[in-house]
């Protein structure tokens, strides 16, 4: 597995970019001619955290608290804003996963990126991809994790559970990736993202 992702995957970026090349308004059949021009994105990062069973690897999501002022009760990677004392994306990803579910970095063996992403709220989030050996113990935080969870791997990696759904926002018909899981609703940034891993490593 280890030498498929690095073979796949994007290199570990030193520095956070702003040039998003996939995102939320990148999912057919959305309009690539109404993409928001000139806004000014924050940055951002978020692990992907890709566990090795011995009976197959997972990926581990979280869901996040209702009471939050954003994306309230979302299925989400670990993550967030870059910070002023950050060194990157990856001090980043790695930095707001040990804050929200107490996975220590020394748990994580970082092997790529994925392609950035431009979220409809204004984030160009970098995802970073690491592998995590069984073993680990998880503490969340209970003031931004309602609930931290794993989903077998295969599952993202069958495309046929690559659902779409549209609503409308801003005045347009928008269409987004969707996944129920178990009782889970992995939709919006996290599923597109998640169709970045499974096309970075599929070849599609």
């Amino acid at each position: 597995m280890r030498d498929h992702l690095l073979n796949k995957l994007s290199d570990i970026p030193d520095e956070t970019s702003l040039e998003a090349t996939w995102g939320d308004h990148y999912a057919p059949p959305n309009d690539l001619a109404n993409l928001p021009k000139g806004r000014t994105l924050r940055p951002a990062a978020v692990l992907v955290p890709i566990v090795q069973h011995p009976h197959g690897e997972t990926i581990i999501l979280t869901q996040r608290t209702e009471h939050l002022n954003s994306h309230s009760g979302q299925v989400a990677f670990p993550g967030g804003k870059v910070e002023e004392e950050d060194t990157g994306p990856v001090d980043t990803a790695l930095r707001e996963t040990e804050e929200e579910i107490g996975l220590h970095r020394d748990h994580v063996d970082v092997v790529g990126a994925l392609d950035v992403y431009e979220t409809g709220t204004g984030f160009a989030i970098t995802p970073i991809v690491g592998l995590v050996t069984p073993g680990f113990t998880l503490v969340p935080d209970d003031n931004e994790v309602a609930e931290v969870f794993e989903v077998p791997m295969a599952f993202f990696m069958d495309s046929a559970n690559h659902t779409m759904q549209s609503s409308t926002w801003q005045g347009a018909v928008r269409h987004y990736y969707d996944m129920p899981y178990n009782g889970f609703r992995i939709w919006g940034a996290t599923a597109g993202m998640l169709v970045n891993l499974h096309d970075r490593l599929t070849g599609e």
